[in-house]
């Protein structure tokens, strides 16, 4: 496929996400794709976290080999900007997904929920797919030239291959392709119905608040009482446990036994 064929190809999605937003804003099936991919995002990001412990391994050893042993290692350069390079990227989509990158938001926390969801909207087909095309194609180009090549690194004897490392750029590229099709529709649904629709983050803590409020009402009475009242319920009972922990400064029994 050529670069101009793939920009259409993702044009195309990226509209198609747009349509499948306005029309199926309210079924609980659109709801569904959005949770999975902002799982599949989150696994992405949790996974790659654990690079962190092999970066922080590979330069303790690094240091304590050099300045106790004079026995320098051949590879913990490459090893090390290998590590931190993949654990940057595979956190893209995971805090795209919590709506965790930096904005200055000093004007738009103040906007209704309407008008940032326009506003982002504007924003993600201005800037982010674009973007995210280019990264894209270029760095397929990129991988496709260092496999072809079985790229060795050049920085040190070792010389290991790098082009599984390159990889990452168009991988990480989809990913984020991915979440950003999430965030468009719902961006469609908040200026449809007024009101940011729920991620994978609030939906863990809605969990969370359900389970304190089971263990403060009891299950049953909690069961019943969800059972009558249906979903307002269910968010009335987490938001009673939500007051309740704010205003009470003494730590729960559960943190007396996680302690």
């Amino acid at each position: 496929m050529t670069d101009r064929g793939a920009v259409y190809l993702i044009a195309a999605i990226v509209a198609a996400a747009v349509v499948a937003g306005i029309i199926f804003s309210k079924r609980p099936g659109m709801l569904k794709v959005a949770l999975g991919i902002d799982r599949l995002s989150t696994f992405v990001g949790q996974f790659g976290s654990w690079a962190i412990l092999l970066l922080t391994a590979a330069i303790v050893y690094d240091v304590t080999a050099r300045r106790f042993f004079r026995a320098p290692t051949d590879w913990a350069y490459d090893v090390s900007y290998m590590l931190y390079g993949g654990l940057f990227m595979l956190a893209g989509a995971y805090a795209l997904s919590r709506n965790g990158h930096v904005r200055g938001d000093f004007l738009y926390r103040n906007f209704h929920p309407t008008l940032q969801a326009k506003f982002d909207l504007v924003l993600y087909m201005l800037f982010f797919f674009p973007a995210i095309m280019a990264f894209m194609i270029s760095g397929w180009h990129f991988f496709e030239l260092s496999w072809m090549q079985n790229e060795r690194s050049s920085v040190s004897p070792t010389g290991p291959i790098i082009w599984p490392f390159k990889f990452l750029i168009p991988a990480v590229g989809l990913l984020l392709l991915l979440q950003g099709l999430v965030e468009v529709v719902r961006c469609v649904q908040c200026i449809r119905s007024g009101d940011w629709p729920p991620r994978i983050s609030d939906v863990e803590e809605l969990e969370k608040q359900i389970l304190l409020a089971a263990q403060e009402k009891g299950a049953e009475a909690l069961a019943a009482e969800m059972a009558s009242g249906g979903e307002a319920a269910i968010l009335k009972a987490a938001h009673e446990v939500e007051e309740k922990a704010s205003r009470d400064p003494r730590p729960h029994a559960r943190d007396h036994h996680e302690g």
